[in-house]
């Protein structure tokens, strides 16, 4: 076993050989979207991202499947149909599955991918000095929420949608050619809780620049007026301790670092000889990529926001 349940790590790695290591991931969860399609897409963008954010590449997957009796046969189908696309995307194989019955549907995958052993990256890696760059916007936690209250415009709704269905494919690809230090994707402890893995895993403290940070439309608009979802109250509650904020900086900016994220970007920490290079690189198709913090030395608080 290279990588377990020993660090905050996005995935196991298992050692094959000395020039192959699987990854291995599993996530589901209840609809997040209205759209079956589209909730099929993001949730299996989500389960893939894991293995992108270890350094490697998906292979195979398995759907994982709850349904209620009186689900209609095409919503089934639709779920489904957008998760199969989304591996097809990816590059990998689906496999069959698993379904059972349940009071509420809920979908994802278990997914298998391929790693060269000294190509592994863990969210322990992140070294003094290096900068941060995160790969999608932040706020879909805040905008799913709204939308069901029907308080944000159907472009924002598109948005989020596009953002969470979003393979962290090229992000991965990129990244390859850079010499990245360390690695996580942004899900549901929301780019606070990954920061503080990242921070603790690897021993050091990540100082974050809160105006730097990409955000999805009517974000902050929906967190001034208190639209947010419980997952944050969670995440605030438990990271408050662990990390010191600037005092003037506007709570809802805090409240969508604190915002629990669906199939988020990568969290990556690299040299900052060399960081400006993958910004640029990244930014050329990923456009919401952007520079938001840097590594320092270990100090009383794992993470800093400014």
């Amino acid at each position: 076993m290279l990588v377990g349940f020993e660090t905050s790590d996005d995935a196991a790695v298992y050692w094959i050989s000395d020039e192959l290591a699987i990854i291995q991931t599993v996530d589901l969860f209840p609809p997040i979207v209205d759209d079956p399609y589209d909730f099929g897409r993001i949730a299996a963008a989500n389960a893939l991202s894991d293995v992108y954010a270890m350094g490697g590449y998906p292979k195979l997957a398995m759907n994982i499947l709850c349904y209620p009796e009186d689900l209609p046969t095409d919503t089934v189908q639709s779920i489904l149909r957008g998760g199969y696309e989304k591996i097809i995307e990816a590059g990998a194989i689906i496999a069959g599955g698993h379904s059972i019955k349940d009071h509420e549907p809920k979908y994802g995958l278990s997914v298998t991918g391929f790693v060269h052993p000294k190509n592994i990256l863990t969210n322990s890696g992140a070294k003094q000095g290096d900068l941060l760059i995160l790969t999608k916007a932040l706020g879909t936690g805040i905008i799913n929420t709204a939308a069901k209250a029907g308080l944000v415009e159907s472009a924002t709704i598109l948005a989020a949608i596009d953002s969470m269905a979003m393979l962290n494919k090229r992000a991965y690809e990129i990244m390859l050619e850079f010499p990245v230090n360390s690695c996580t994707d942004v899900t549901g402890f929301g780019l606070l809780g990954h920061a503080y893995e990242m921070a603790a895993g690897s021993g050091v403290t990540i100082s974050l620049d809160a105006a730097a940070m990409p955000l999805l439309p009517e974000a902050r608009d929906m967190a001034r007026m208190g639209i947010i979802p419980a997952g944050a109250y969670a995440n605030r509650q438990y990271l408050e301790p662990k990390l010191l904020a600037d005092p003037t900086l506007p709570l809802d900016l805090l409240d969508v670092l604190y915002d629990p994220q669906t199939s988020g970007g990568l969290l990556i920490s690299l040299p900052e000889k060399d960081a400006m290079r993958l910004l640029r690189t990244l930014k050329d198709e990923l456009p919401c990529a952007e520079l938001v913090g840097e590594v320092r030395r270990q100090g009383r608080f794992s993470v800093l926001v400014r």
